[in-house]
């Protein structure tokens, strides 16, 4: 008679949270205000209003703006905001910044929205491997936003794991 298999990464009452379910969805376009200064090196206020203008915002709906520069000039804040007036209407979110950083803010805002108290005195298991490429900031904020409340935070598999914090007794 052959022995029954046990289950005991399923028996331990382990949590894991694979992070990669967290990760981003949104399409992310990248806004350069290069091309609308003059000479591609200074703003003149009149000429960006109308640079502004011509542009077709509808292009941009439903998608994530991320606001940079790639020139290295002068922007006054006043410009980032014109920007913001004419893409809210059609955008998702607007970020100032390349296209690392909206993914950054996006997925970090995802990692917030977390009801943690769900994993009051679990045993949490971050997983470690993916096939995305989850930053080390993801791992700062769930490791933040875990450690209040759970038992314990391991890293990696179930099967395998690096011990991160555990509650004392």
């Amino acid at each position: 008679m052959a022995e029954e298999i046990v289950n005991k990464v399923a028996q331990s009452g382990l949590y894991t949270l694979d992070l990669e379910e967290y990760y981003p969805k949104d399409e992310i376009v990248v806004f350069d205000l290069k091309p609308l200064l003059f000479m591609e090196m200074i703003l003149k206020e009149k000429e960006f209003r109308a640079a502004l203008q011509t542009i077709d915002w509808s292009q941009y709906q439903d998608k994530v703006l991320a606001i940079t520069c790639t020139v290295d000039t002068i922007i006054p804040l006043w410009a980032y905001m014109l920007v913001a007036v004419h893409a809210e209407p059609y955008i998702k979110n607007l970020y100032l910044g390349d296209r690392q950083t909206a993914l950054q803010e996006l997925f970090l805002a995802n990692l917030r929205a977390i009801d943690v108290s769900e994993l009051t005195d679990r045993r949490v298991v971050v997983k470690g491997c993916g096939d995305l490429s989850v930053g080390g900031f993801a791992y700062l904020e769930i490791a933040r936003r875990l450690r209040p409340v759970v038992k314990s935070i391991l890293y990696g598999e179930a099967c395998s794991n690096v011990p991160i914090f555990k509650k004392k007794q």
